[in-house]
């Protein structure tokens, strides 16, 4: 009699384990292919929109800060798959199929504040202090050349 009880913790044990493999552990607001959810950008942050968006030679400019702090984690083609990656938990995310789904104030907050700011697993830098404002801006230029 006293193994039944053993027995049924065991079952609901496993039943337990492969539901939470099935889900994929992640938490609201996560996909499969995103380690990073989406998060509402602070009040600080809010509405900003890129004051040199569709400009070439800001693209240009944002092309070489990115080759040179970026492509290290988030790779030549913005895919999250830099040399550095392998070693990163959580992944970086993939910043050229979010394109749609980033606003230029996510994109302004997250790499002005890295993931300082956010209670979630990254390992995002916080680049302001060492990027200016404007060399932000054409970074983020730059990133939307790859939604195109």
């Amino acid at each position: 009699m006293t193994k039944k009880p053993f027995f049924f913790i065991s079952i609901g044990m496993m039943i337990g384990t492969i539901v939470l493999v099935a889900c994929g552990g992640g938490s609201p607001g996560m996909t499969q292919t995103q380690a990073t959810p989406l998060v509402t950008p602070p009040a600080e942050y809010a509405g900003k929109t890129n004051p040199l968006a569709n400009d070439p030679a800001a693209a240009q400019a944002g092309k070489q800060i990115y080759e040179s702090d970026c492509s290290t984690c988030h790779g030549t083609d913005a895919r999250g798959d830099g040399p550095a990656a392998a070693s990163l938990d959580p992944k970086p995310i993939d910043l050229a199929d979010r394109q749609t789904n980033l606003s230029d104030a996510y994109f302004f907050w997250r790499i002005s504040e890295g993931s300082a700011m956010l209670s979630i697993d990254s390992q995002m830098p916080a680049w302001k202090g060492i990027l200016s404002d404007e060399q932000i801006w054409q970074v983020i230029t730059y990133l939307r050349t790859f939604g195109h």
